[in-house]
């Protein structure tokens, strides 16, 4: 997950290690997170279910066998959601205020005029992803990926392909890698003092991947279906729906920005980005009332996510192997199933990386699964189609080629510089 959130832009730790059984070594907590992400992955029309079944037992596990965070009991359990809260509030409020923004954007009429901009052929696919990406840089990674979703409904007719879907998350995986205020684990390391310069290296392996990834996902929705080639005749802007997208964007990049650079010591405090969103939205619905009958699908997705980041949250992980480049590799692979935001923390404190090579790593690997990012529940909550890992790896498998030959043109031609 790569709550990428967007992900949030805050930094909590990692679930400490306490007492508890194990099965030939393997903490059982992991066992039952494994068996989690199985059920997900099995029962792909349950999923909502099967995350909270698992958290349940998860944490009643925990109760009397274990420990949270090495305190046991209630009161355990009460200081890990004060810890837990603020990255799950900004999680929450993101999501559900995206599926919003996403309504606006539709009916703006904008994405109804992107046919006459686009190449008439796989290029315009192409070309959105690229968007998608440009977007990413600056804007959360969810907004970028419901965007994406929004403009390419739009263009091919509503028929979107699962592979292209696995590309639009990609794409804003990918662009958000590289800035540090495009994703929550680069904001994170921006925050514990690592250069923007050195995590804009992330920026090469992005764009190769997005090269490996992007060709192929274009022509298989051509073929799939067509982009349209002219725009509806007669068409006419919603102004006030424009203006709208505009303040809700303007006011999330602003606080993004001003948060980290300003007041970050107050970033683990209070969910900023997630009442951001929200006080624009109901801002402007004085001026022109958002359609709420939307929230409560867009409420069992954030439900579902927020059940996983939990999950991972609870599991004992206090420490990583040494700092390597194939450490930094499996973290990314690793990212597709567990919350890449307690990795990174311990990342930077562990020290000894690459900090670019590990960006690309944690903030794109969450897409080679479609809930292993935040980007990709937000995205598979308007494409339920999506929700399928055995479909998102057969038709997205360009993903995973574009983490591996990104990260292998990183390493080849920047090398790892810890």
């Amino acid at each position: 997950m790569q709550p990428n959130l967007l992900d949030s832009t805050l930094t909590q730790a990692a679930g400490g290690s306490g007492t508890g059984l194990e099965v030939f070594g393997i903490p059982i907590d992991f066992i039952f997170f494994a068996l989690t992400l199985l059920g997900v992955a099995i029962f792909h029309h349950q999923t909502m279910r099967v995350a909270l079944i698992g958290l349940a037992v998860i944490v009643c596990y925990k109760f009397i066998f274990s420990t949270f965070d090495g305190v046991a009991g209630i009161e355990g359990l009460v200081l890990h959601v004060a810890r837990e809260w603020v990255v799950l509030a900004n999680l929450f409020g993101l999501l559900m205020g995206f599926a919003l923004l996403a309504n606006h954007f539709e009916q703006s009429r904008i994405p109804d005029f992107l046919p006459a901009l686009l190449p008439d052929d796989w290029h315009g696919g192409l070309v959105l992803l690229i968007a998608v990406f440009f977007l990413s840089t600056f804007l959360d990674n969810i907004a970028a990926a419901i965007i994406g979703g929004s403009m390419a409904a739009a263009v091919f007719r509503g028929k979107v392909h699962i592979g292209y879907l696995a590309a639009i998350v990609a794409a804003s995986n990918a662009g958000g890698a590289g800035s540090v205020v495009g994703d929550t684990t680069t904001s994170m390391m921006w925050i514990e003092g690592v250069s923007p310069l050195i995590v804009m290296k992330a920026f090469l392996p992005a764009l190769v991947a997005l090269a490996v990834f992007g060709i192929p996902a274009a022509r298989k929705q051509q073929q799939y279906s067509p982009i349209i080639k002219d725009p509806p005749v007669g068409l006419h802007m919603n102004w006030a729906r424009v203006a709208i997208v505009l303040i809700v964007v303007s006011s999330l990049i602003a606080t993004n920005v001003f948060v980290n650079a300003v007041f970050h010591q107050y970033s683990s405090k209070f969910p900023f980005l997630g009442a951001a969103v929200w006080v624009a939205l109901l801002l402007t619905a004085l001026w022109h009332k958002p359609d709420w009958s939307l929230l409560p699908n867009a409420g069992r997705g954030a439900v579902f996510l927020l059940s996983l980041v939990t999950c991972a949250s609870l599991m004992p992980v206090d420490r990583l192997p040494d700092a390597s480049w194939p450490t930094a590799a499996g973290l990314g692979v690793v990212s597709a199933v567990f919350d890449n935001i307690p990795l990174t923390k311990l990342a930077l404190e562990q020290g000894g990386y690459d900090w670019g090579a590990l960006a690309f790593a944690v903030g794109f690997g969450g897409s080679m699964i479609w809930f292993g990012s935040s980007a990709g529940v937000a995205l598979a909550t308007r494409f339920p189609e999506a929700k399928s890992v055995g479909d998102w790896l057969r038709h997205g498998w360009y993903v995973a080629a574009g983490y591996a030959v990104g990260l292998a043109a990183y390493l080849l031609i920047l090398g790892w510089k810890p």
